[in-house]
């Protein structure tokens, strides 16, 4: 246990005294702006994305998921009673398929008003 402990002071030592003795970074103006694949940034990089494109990402990664869920569905047809993988695959489509509707009835897939 003692050999533990003091391999452990020993290190954290070593850790901070090395940290103490390697030189610091400085922070300036090419190191606090941010990176645009190599290209001058044009703005501020706090700007506000368009809401529309956050509903279709949303709306894409719910039938991403969709499609995850649905995947494993021929497996699971190798129960003896199909009839219930069946029910709940129709569940799962009629429950996004509604939901389509209601944010396409709703105007949140229209990009530009």
């Amino acid at each position: 246990m003692i050999i533990i402990t003091t391999s452990m002071l020993l290190i954290s030592s070593l850790l901070i005294l090395l940290n103490l003795w390697l030189p610091t970074i400085t922070q300036d103006t090419e190191k606090l702006s941010p990176y645009e694949c190599g290209f001058d940034p044009l703005g501020t990089a706090h700007v506000p994305f368009s809401l529309q494109f956050f509903l279709i990402a949303i709306m894409f990664l719910l039938f991403d998921l969709e499609i995850a869920l649905l995947l494993p569905l021929p497996w699971a047809m190798n129960n003896p009673t199909p009839t219930t993988t069946l029910t709940w695959t129709l569940l799962i489509i009629i429950i996004l398929l509604l939901g389509f509707i209601y944010e396409w009835a709703q105007g949140g897939l229209e990009w530009a008003e």
